[in-house]
């Protein structure tokens, strides 16, 4: 998460050897570098994102049915895509396809079912046109032929230009003698090439594929690409077993101050637990009762963490419980002070050294009264972290100090695609 934070610079090469003996444990975030991605994808070019060429697209299916498959371990070559597996099931179980769900009318479905390979390995193919595009990476399979154009290399993430759309190349090949796109024969079937190229752009424009953007940050990006947000405003409320919340789905509380305010009830034997917590061991925050006591722990990429302990416990019975973040300001991944309150009077302060300003993760997600990922803190694992007390609510206020304009696009871009 380091790199997604534009922070890799804090995994030097003595920090990396420090933490040889913690490799594939519990406390390394255990990923691969691109050119492990891209072998991994081998014998076909290319990776995921790279919609045009078979690497991290083209995978083999097992489809397991004891009672309606008679050729156990048979093999079948013909083309199939994924959105071909519902209406699969459908003809399986002898269901139409649905034409109303609560209400809303329904696009038709644009696959075919592999229903008839099933008992037949030499059935004629019947999905024989599709296809491919991400980030105007661009592919079409018809009968066998495949036209392929890389038009963006996703790990390029920031500078370099890329070309006019009519500039970028295009191969061809011939997937019944040569399925992993290995010789290109554009220049032996010119009037081939030529007829896929335009059966690509009738089913882009058939499927609203067109215009094509290979925009980044602006397209990525809900606020600069003008889409819908999830969450609007600066104070969103949470109630107790909320969980598993993505990020998306949270107020964003980097690079500017914020606060957090619960509502509990304390038994008189005090509370333990988590009120709130965000990300997990790799990244992110939490509100949380130790020993009694409000606590607030910041964790920087599993690398720093910075807490702050409230000097008394909560008291028995009904209060409000008060984060208060203060950011330093003057760009993006700053520190700031913490105050903590009880019923709005302080009852402990500390100091965040640093913070995360793009994202705290690819998959832990926000939980109220317990957390169900990693911990943000070895203070609690998750099999002791839910709330002992009662939580009426919480709430996340933001400030106004928002430093988002110090992200330039390209940071944006670079981010969104690493969550891809």
């Amino acid at each position: 998460m380091a790199n997604f934070n534009g922070m890799a610079a804090l995994e030097t090469p003595e920090f990396l050897r420090s933490k040889l003996d913690e490799l594939g444990s519990p406390t390394s975030y255990n990923h691969y570098a691109v050119g492990w991605a891209w072998a991994m994808c081998a014998p076909f070019q290319w990776t995921k994102q790279v919609a045009s060429h078979w690497g991290g697209t083209r995978n083999g299916t097992i489809v397991h049915w004891p009672d309606g498959i008679a050729d156990g371990g048979g093999l079948r070559s013909q083309f199939t895509h994924v959105i071909d597996v519902a209406p699969t099931i459908l003809e399986v179980a002898g269901l139409p396809e649905p034409m109303m769900v609560n209400g809303v009318q329904q696009s038709p479905m644009e696959g075919r079912s592999m229903l008839y390979t099933f008992g037949d390995a030499a059935a004629p193919e019947r999905h024989d046109l599709q296809y491919f595009e991400m980030f105007a990476n661009r592919g079409i399979y018809h009968r066998g032929w495949s036209a392929v154009t890389k038009h963006r290399t996703p790990w390029v993430m920031t500078g370099g230009a890329l070309p006019a759309f009519d500039d970028d190349i295009w191969e061809l090949y011939d997937g019944s003698s040569d399925y992993s796109q290995a010789r290109n024969l554009v220049a032996d079937h010119p009037e081939m090439l030529a007829k896929l190229q335009r059966l690509w752009l009738i089913e882009a424009t058939k499927y609203n594929v067109l215009p094509l953007d290979d925009r980044g940050a602006e397209r990525l990006e809900p606020s600069l690409a003008g889409r819908p947000t999830l969450i609007r405003g600066k104070s969103q409320q949470f109630f107790p077993g909320m969980g598993r919340l993505s990020e998306n789905s949270v107020l964003s509380i980097k690079n500017k101050s914020f606060s957090v305010t619960a509502e509990v009830n304390i038994p008189d034997s005090g509370a333990e637990g988590v009120i709130i917590a965000q990300g997990g061991r790799f990244g992110g925050w939490a509100v949380y009762a130790k020993d009694g006591k409000a606590k607030f722990v910041y964790n920087v990429l599993g690398i720093q963490e910075f807490a702050t302990e409230a000097t008394t416990p909560i008291p028995e019975g009904k209060h409000q419980v008060r984060m208060e973040f203060a950011y330093d300001g003057g760009g993006l991944a700053k520190g700031g002070d913490v105050t903590l309150f009880y019923d709005g009077t302080a009852v402990g302060t500390g100091r965040v050294g640093a913070t995360e300003p793009m994202i705290f993760s690819a998959d832990e997600t926000t939980d109220i009264g317990y957390e169900s990922g990693t911990t943000v803190t070895p203070d609690y694992s998750a099999g002791t972290s839910r709330f002992s007390g009662k939580i009426n609510w919480v709430q996340i206020d933001l400030g106004d100090d928002d430093h988002d304009h110090f992200i330039d696009p390209e940071e944006r871009l670079r981010i969104a695609m690493a969550r891809q």
